[in-house]
């Protein structure tokens, strides 16, 4: 045989191998987001699915964990478990009501959550104990006070088209001490979404670690 006719066969010969190879490998895991169906803003459904995708994630890292581990403090003045989820949730609740429905303040958030925007008991003083109102909590009180807030979060942001979402809202600060506070803050629905977006990663971040050490509390797990 030809060196030339030689060369043209071993592709050929070696591609069976190589397609059997292939085919025996597992489905690669895909990671992807679609936007979720139902909301007159495709980018607000990006946000809502990109949400709902984080809070999948808290969800399935909180399972297991009993009431004493949620209520559990490493120390005066630090933060809980269970604070941190009720706390997500009043966040959620405070911002759709603040700019997603563009209101006034003062408001509560009782209709909804069935507690208030201070009963997540944050911030703690320096020597501060989590509230008595979370004390004994088991995991199904924190889920539903979730799954509250991003209901209404939801079916207040259904609506909502595109222009609505650079549109600029000034409201008063909250601690209007500073120089800078006391000019007020103006945000727009579109940085409210991502805000409630970091927010809830940001304090996801805390709650692992506070089960690890939780855990390590115990004489459990090491990692």
């Amino acid at each position: 045989m030809r060196p030339g006719e030689a060369a043209r066969c071993g592709p050929r010969l070696a591609r069976p191998a190589a397609v059997a190879m292939l085919r025996g490998m597992p489905e690669p895991v895909r990671h992807f987001l679609e936007p979720l169906a139902g909301f007159r803003s495709r980018e607000i459904a990006l946000f809502l699915a990109q949400m709902d995708d984080q809070s999948r994630r808290l969800t399935a890292d909180t399972r297991g964990l009993d009431a004493e581990t949620l209520g559990w403090q490493p120390a005066p003045g630090m933060n809980t478990i269970g604070m941190l989820l009720a706390h997500i949730a009043v966040v959620e609740v405070f911002w759709t009501r603040l700019v997603l429905e563009d209101r006034e303040l003062p408001f509560e958030s009782h209709d909804v959550l069935g507690i208030g925007l201070d009963d997540d008991g944050m911030p703690l003083g320096p020597e501060g104990r989590p509230p008595g109102g979370l004390a004994g909590q088991e995991l199904g009180f924190y889920d539903d006070l979730l799954a509250r807030a991003r209901a209404h979060t939801k079916r207040v942001a259904t609506g909502l088209d595109d222009a609505f979402l650079a549109r600029e809202i000034t409201r008063p600060h909250p601690d209007p001490e500073t120089r800078t506070a006391r000019s007020g803050r103006v945000v727009t629905p579109r940085w409210t979404l991502y805000h409630l977006l970091e927010h809830e990663a940001g304090h996801y971040g805390q709650i692992l670690l506070l089960r690890h050490h939780a855990r390590v509390a115990a004489g459990g797990a090491k990692a």
